[in-house]
């Protein structure tokens, strides 16, 4: 869980077991990796248009679902024009 620490108050990109990306600043977690995001977006990605961001604010995502945690460069982050993104959304993940 240490390692966890360290997104503390930082901007981090989840990758969910059904395929969704939540983007949001990582506020907290527990033992069981459950992560609270505050200022929270889900970003659906599309072939058709560009990505849409949806707000969900404070959001707590449980540990079990969480496939892929990483921290995001805010600058290059703002700095990519969403809607001009054109991706394949995820399939859900399958064990």
């Amino acid at each position: 869980m240490a390692s966890l620490q360290g997104y503390v108050d930082h901007r981090v990109l989840l990758i969910l077991q059904d395929g969704r990306a939540i983007v949001g600043v990582m506020a907290g977690f527990d033992q069981k990796s459950n992560v609270v995001l505050s200022d929270s977006k889900e970003r659906v990605y599309s072939m058709d248009e560009g990505v849409e961001e949806i707000p969900l604010g404070l959001y707590l995502v449980k540990g079990d679902q969480i496939v892929l945690i990483g921290e995001l460069d805010d600058a290059v982050d703002q700095s990519v024009d969403l809607s001009t993104v054109r991706a394949e959304p995820l399939p859900p993940i399958r064990y």
